[in-house]
């Protein structure tokens, strides 16, 4: 675990307020870049934010060895779930989804909040697919929960949840009851992906088995953003659908974080877009 700078250990150094990616592995994450960008264009001159890396055993230390500088943590694998003893509150949607992504600290509790489920359906939404009739979900991990609230926040009460092993989706299909969800499991064998809205939950490459189906559908979600586009994304693509990544999702889940952790509702979205997407470029770049 790397000790974050700041902390009730470290001392606070010359920053009012902090903040900070947690997870593991965490060097990839676009998260500081997303909110350095948001607290440059907002002026918020005495804010920092890291990414720590933080396994599932070292979360409970990490935790509480913060100061009272801290406003907040973006949680991301493996921490969404083993946060939640740690909590003094968790708002109704990240109970219903059990999956925390957000903590703010606020006069001196811990509050669980999850952005993941706002930034899915803000995405969505800024591509123009707000309505779906019928969705296809492949995957049936934490992020197919999100997508799952997503779905039900626009208004749709059946899906279909596709994955290798149907007994791996027990957690999931939990969630899909608490949310009042009709969930239809199915292979990647036999699923019929003609619908409004094909959504890929998996790691990057593990949908590419699968990628034909994708033709059948009106809209494609991928939460992947590098490498991009996707195997999936460019034969939706090619068929006309449309299209969305991973990177709307990650932008509009930060800046909801943002948000809550700083009390400011005047974000620069479109800074940070700008920003992450320049990023992404130059890392696809470098790894040329």
């Amino acid at each position: 675990m790397t000790q974050p700078s700041g902390s009730a250990e470290a001392g606070a150094g010359p920053y009012a307020r902090r903040a900070a990616v947690l997870g593991l592995p965490i060097r990839h994450s676009l998260s500081p870049i997303l909110h350095r960008t948001a607290y440059a264009g907002l002026g918020l001159s005495a804010w920092r934010y890291d990414a720590i890396e933080c396994g599932e055993d070292d979360l409970a230390k990490l935790v509480a060895g913060l100061g009272p500088e801290w406003a907040g943590l973006s949680l991301t694998m493996p921490l969404k779930r083993v946060v939640f003893p740690l909590l003094d509150t968790v708002s109704d949607l990240a109970v219903e989804v059990n999956a925390v992504n957000t903590v703010v600290f606020r006069d001196g509790r811990r509050h669980g909040e999850n952005t993941d489920v706002y930034g899915i359906v803000r995405a969505l939404a800024e591509a123009g697919v707000k309505a779906p009739s019928s969705a296809s979900i492949l995957g049936g991990g934490a992020t197919a929960a999100s997508a799952i609230a997503a779905l039900r926040e626009m208004g749709l009460r059946e899906v279909t949840l596709v994955v290798r092993e149907p007994s791996r989706a027990a957690e999931t299909l939990e969630v899909a009851e608490r949310l009042g969800v009709m969930v239809a499991v199915r292979t990647f064998e036999d699923f019929d992906a003609d619908v409004d809205l094909l959504v890929s939950t998996l790691p990057a490459g593990a949908a590419d088995a699968v990628a034909g189906k994708a033709s059948g559908a009106k809209a494609a979600f991928d939460v992947v953003y590098a490498p991009w586009p996707t195997t999936l994304a460019e034969v939706a693509r090619e068929r006309g659908a449309v299209v969305v990544g991973g990177f709307p999702m990650l932008l509009h889940q930060a800046v909801r974080q943002v948000e809550l952790m700083t009390g400011r509702t005047d974000v620069p979205v479109e800074e940070m877009r700008a920003a992450g997407e320049a990023e992404i470029r130059r890392r696809a770049q470098a790894e040329k």
